[in-house]
């Protein structure tokens, strides 16, 4: 039986940290980017933000699923992580946007992959 050989592009992440080095330096920039953005929630509100700016109520009708107290916690997270700026408008009532900084908008391809490789499971599932 032939192998099979499998070729995976080289990116800037190879050079950065081994498995090995993660372990000791009990510092990994992957287990850095789950504790920032692996609530269940926050990959969501980050891909309806992608490129946009939406207000609270926009924002809970694109994800109708979210308690508003969830949402409300995930922004201020998301907020404090220096991920989504936060403009209110001094105004009757106050009208609140989101915008996403421009270190969340360098997640945007991996948030593309992610809803291509969802759909590639939902249908291998749907059968």
């Amino acid at each position: 039986m032939a192998k099979i050989k499998v070729e995976r592009p080289q990116t800037n992440l190879d050079k950065l940290t081994t498995a090995a080095e993660c372990a000791e330096n009990k510092r990994c920039p992957v287990a850095t980017a789950i504790d920032v953005i692996g609530g269940k929630w926050t990959i969501i509100i980050l891909y309806q933000l992608r490129g946009k700016t939406l207000r609270f109520g926009e924002l809970k009708r694109e994800i109708p699923k979210i308690t508003q107290k969830m949402l409300t916690q995930q922004l201020r997270e998301l907020e404090a992580n220096k991920l989504i700026t936060r403009k209110v408008y001094a105004e009757v009532p106050p009208r609140v946007e989101y915008t996403p900084t421009l270190l969340a908008e360098k997640l945007n391809p991996a948030l593309n992959l992610l809803c291509e490789w969802g759909g590639e499971y939902e249908k291998v599932h749907a059968q």
